[in-house]
């Protein structure tokens, strides 16, 4: 979608899978996810959120560390050379949007937040994104094209993080779906 500006995201691999199992993630969240997923499954979307911001941006979510097996991966190696470990426990499931049933391409996608000073790297452009770079909140909501679901999921990740709102598994899941062309908005 030329011109528009979305998050960096993108789907599960295989691989996610096996490099989940090494790090762990907060147990509120691994809670809210299970309610539609395995633990499994969770922690793959974990990593896979991690590893689709590290493809996209050059950003790795990580904190001063080592990493085992550093010649895994090209992911694994980039934390190497910059001394981090990844930080699986940094990141908080906020929302989830789902396409319709009628859509010919659906998604079932999660959106996850982490304070950026643990984002640390230098933005660098990819194939897939077109215009990358750090916006205000305030910028992005007023002058930029986004996506609805964009826009949903960055107002939910202001509202919490202006809210300070504390570790909870019980938090209700902002899910944004659609229904003839009707925003509807439901809590998980």
């Amino acid at each position: 979608m030329p011109g528009i500006y979305v998050f960096p995201g993108g789907r599960v691999d295989r691989s996610d899978y096996a490099e989940a199992e090494a790090f762990s993630i907060r147990q509120d969240v691994l809670a809210k996810l299970k309610r539609h997923c395995p633990p499994r499954r969770a922690h793959a979307l974990i990593w896979a959120a991690i590893r689709e911001t590290w493809e996209e941006t050059g950003l790795l979510i990580g904190q001063p560390g080592d990493i085992d097996e550093a010649n895994r991966s090209p992911l694994h190696t980039a934390y190497a050379q910059q001394g981090l470990s990844p930080w699986t426990e940094g990141l908080d499931y906020i929302a989830r949007a789902i396409t319709p049933a009628r859509n010919p391409i659906r998604f079932n996608t999660r959106f996850f937040l982490v304070n950026g000073s643990h984002a640390p790297g230098k933005l660098k452009h990819s194939s897939e994104l077109e215009d990358i770079g750090w916006r205000r909140v305030s910028e992005a909501i007023s002058d930029l094209d986004l996506m609805n679901v964009t826009r949903f999921a960055l107002t939910e990740a202001m509202t919490l993080w202006s809210e300070g709102l504390p570790t909870n598994p019980e938090r209700p899941v902002a899910r944004l779906t659609t229904r003839l062309q009707t925003k509807l908005i439901t809590l998980e």
